[in-house]
């Protein structure tokens, strides 16, 4: 039998990256999946991907810093599949690396709306499904940089140190409900986070970039979707039934600073 046989999973910022890296494994598991992103286009796909592994799942178009969008794009997922078993709060972007001085109000907002506030609406909606049938997993995504930033992205970390927080509130309110709460923490990803810094390089350029970016990583490599991927289908299935209110790195060793050259 599959890790998630007959489970729906709802999967925020799906079209690329981490989601769309999720949203395969979990159909490849028996998962139907709620593929849920701004972009149609870049949903539609990850829907492609998630059929080719043999999965079943819905396509919405949802702006999740809008809450009215995100309780219908919820509906839509339990009006295609009756219910909804996993959340994965994915969606997140870095945006602006100005120093605090230059923040704006606008900038701050919009880095929590996406960040932070989604994670809020997605949960909202969905707990009471999860209460109802006593039964739930929730994955929040944070970042290393929510302890130990590797740049300074003020907002961005402070959002995703919040969600660490989130997590912790959560697990406890919701244990007596058979609902679990866990966070991943990534670390670099190779990804379309990266795609402001690298665009204009050659790919080359680009190869040299994830190289050198990985030798600071202890595991000597810059992580991908799958490995974050793995990691939450542990969360979500039964392999990880023991566990809550637990903040899972997935960094390839760090914080650790890579091996360093023995000195006598």
């Amino acid at each position: 039998m599959k890790l998630l046989e007959n489970r729906v999973a709802i999967i925020s910022g799906s079209g690329k990256g981490i989601g769309r890296g999720i949203a395969i494994k979990f159909a490849s598991e028996g998962c139907r999946v709620g593929i849920i992103d701004i972009s149609a286009r870049d949903a539609q796909q990850t829907m492609e991907e998630v059929r080719k592994s043999g999965g079943d799942g819905v396509v919405i178009e949802c702006d999740v810093t809008k809450e009215i969008q995100v309780k219908d794009a919820i509906n839509r997922v339990v009006s295609s599949f009756g219910t909804v078993d996993i959340l994965v709060n994915n969606v997140g972007a870095a945006g602006t690396g100005a120093p605090i001085d230059e923040i704006t109000e606008e900038i701050l907002d919009q880095t929590f709306a996406l960040n932070l506030k989604s994670h809020f609406y997605f949960t909202k909606y969905i707990v009471p499904i999860m209460k109802a049938k006593k039964y739930g997993k929730i994955i929040n995504l944070s970042s290393i940089g929510a302890i130990q930033p590797p740049a300074h992205h003020i907002a961005y970390n402070t959002a995703k140190a919040a969600i660490l927080g989130f997590t912790t509130d959560l697990a406890n309110a919701l244990a007596p409900f058979n609902i679990n709460v866990n966070a991943i923490v990534p670390g670099p990803i190779r990804t379309s986070f990266y795609d402001a810094r690298i665009s204009s390089m050659s790919e080359e350029q680009k190869e040299n970039f994830f190289a050198a970016l990985g030798k600071k990583v202890p595991l000597q490599r810059v992580g991908t979707p799958e490995d974050i991927a793995g990691a939450a289908l542990f969360l979500a299935s039964n392999l990880g039934a023991y566990i809550t209110g637990h903040a899972l790195y997935v960094t390839g060793g760090l914080p650790l600073l890579p091996p360093q050259p023995f000195i006598k």
